[in-house]
């Protein structure tokens, strides 16, 4: 691939991630089953784990498929 078309891919890519922050930012984030959630006196963590495995899972096959020639 010539060096623009992988600029533009890329480009592409985070339009569509900045879009669904922004979608998840309006609806707040989604609390899968298996995500971390540690609430106590004046301080809350939350790490959602699963929507990080599933995005890890999606930009591999991503990335993947666009790797191949």
């Amino acid at each position: 691939m010539k060096m623009g078309n992988i600029i533009i891919v890329f480009g592409i890519i985070l339009l569509i991630i900045g879009v669904m922050v922004n979608l998840l930012g309006r609806f707040g984030i989604p609390k899968l089953p298996g995500d971390i959630l540690i609430q106590r006196d004046g301080f809350t963590f939350y790490f959602p784990i699963v929507i990080s495995i599933i995005l890890s899972i999606l930009l591999t096959v991503i990335f993947h498929l666009l790797g191949r020639r």
